[in-house]
């Protein structure tokens, strides 16, 4: 039961990645001189791609992650391994950032497991045995709402009021699709008996300072009846993940400024396609092993299980090289988990597609002008109709972008 135990912590890490970061150097930045009366922040706002970077899971550093973040705001981040065979074994990742002035924050929570069950002994066990990782722990099982009311508001917040909470339905289905796939891989390991419940809310909360946040995130439950061949009986497993925790702080008179800023950061995330392919092959490779010593090879993670992720990361490195003479044109689409994201702000402020020469990228709506230098990295969104940021950033690279559907 043990080693059962394993694997389903580890499915359950693997149902989105955050995926994922860690201090990322930042894009180059185009001519500040200006010319005319215009003031960033009201007649326009420049946001510039920042780099996540994982300097753990492989040879050299790799990119995990980009998104789009207000020019001059500041950001540190970290991706984490848990070594297969540890009690809370998995990839993690979180982020913060802030803007110059400190009013506005933006954070990303590494993704949480819990575990509970209904056999006294084993619930005994895990107590004893404990976890090695802040990223798991014992707790029965709860839907997002209670865990924003009941875990997350009161013991990492600082206890905010939480003045609405209303429930995401596209990302319900997105995230019952994801575990549809998990069914499949789970029943190749011959699970039978189970079943997903998710959930996924948008939050509004107040802080006594005045200040307000919005906060998304999602749960996964997986529920398993695991026959007990002693008596006959059988046991409920629960594990429950808690996922895509993120909180935007801002000034309490400014909401329709971080309903923009909000937005524009969300839809922008996009993760590094050979990084989370290797990551992936990694943990499933891991999965299969674990399913040989369930069905009898017990044998212990060695020499060859490290052997076995040395190869899945220099896959991941190649690809990583080839993705730079790419053109990084990665960046330009969304991936399955990337669109969770924008999904979580829909119930915000809708998304925007708009053209560049690179290709279609999505921004916020409620800006009548966007402009990019298309590079990928630079994006300027304005509502003031003299505002040309070619003429007063003396920068010829900056071109209108178009709407399109």
């Amino acid at each position: 039961m043990h080693k059962s135990f394993h694997w389903v912590i580890l499915l359950g890490v693997q149902f989105a990645l955050a995926s994922c970061s860690d201090n990322a150097g930042n894009s180059s930045e185009s001519s500040t001189s200006l010319s005319g009366n215009f003031q960033e922040g009201n007649d326009y706002l420049l946001f510039e791609r920042v780099r996540m970077i994982d300097k753990v899971g492989f040879t050299q550093p790799a990119e995990a992650y980009s998104l789009l973040l207000p020019k001059g705001w500041t950001h540190e981040g970290a991706v984490s391994w848990n070594n297969p065979g540890s009690s809370c074994e998995g990839t993690f990742s979180w982020m913060k950032a802030r803007s110059a002035d400190g009013k506005y924050k933006l954070e990303t929570y590494p993704d949480l497991i819990y575990i509970w069950n209904s056999n006294p002994q084993l619930m005994q066990f895990y107590q004893t045995n404990g976890f090695s990782s802040p990223n798991c722990a014992l707790k029965e099982p709860l839907d997002a709402e209670q865990y924003v009311k009941q875990v997350f508001a009161p013991q990492e917040l600082g206890n905010p009021e939480i003045v609405r909470v209303d429930e995401n339905p596209l990302v319900v289905e997105q995230m019952q699709q994801s575990n549809e796939k998990s069914m499949s891989e789970l029943r190749q390991y011959g699970a039978g008996d189970m079943q997903f419940r998710q959930t996924a809310i948008n939050a509004q909360v107040r802080w006594p300072d005045g200040t307000n946040g919005f906060i998304v995130l999602g749960t996964n439950v997986l529920e398993t009846n695991v026959p007990n061949t002693y008596n006959g009986t059988s046991d409920k497993m629960y594990t429950t993940q808690i996922t895509k925790r993120i909180v935007f702080r801002y000034p309490e008179n400014d909401k329709e400024q971080a309903e923009h800023q909000f937005s524009v950061i969300m839809s922008s995330i996009r993760t590094n396609p050979s990084w989370s392919d290797a990551v992936n092959k990694f943990w499933k490779d891991a999965r299969q092993r674990k399913q040989v010593a369930h069905i009898g090879r017990i044998r212990l993670m060695d020499e060859q299980t490290r052997a076995m992720g040395e190869a899945a990361i220099r896959k991941g490195n190649d690809r990583l090289q080839a993705m730079n003479s790419e053109m990084r044109s990665w960046e330009a689409h969304q991936n399955s988990q990337d669109r969770m994201h924008t999904n979580f702000i829909k119930t915000i402020r809708e998304v925007e597609n708009y053209q560049d020469a690179t290709g279609k990228v999505e921004l916020t709506s409620g800006y009548n002008h966007a402009w990019s230098r298309s590079d990928g990295s630079s994006f300027i969104m304005s509502n003031n109709p003299n505002f040309d940021p070619s003429a007063v950033f003396q920068d010829q690279q900056w071109k209108e972008m178009k709407k399109v559907d």
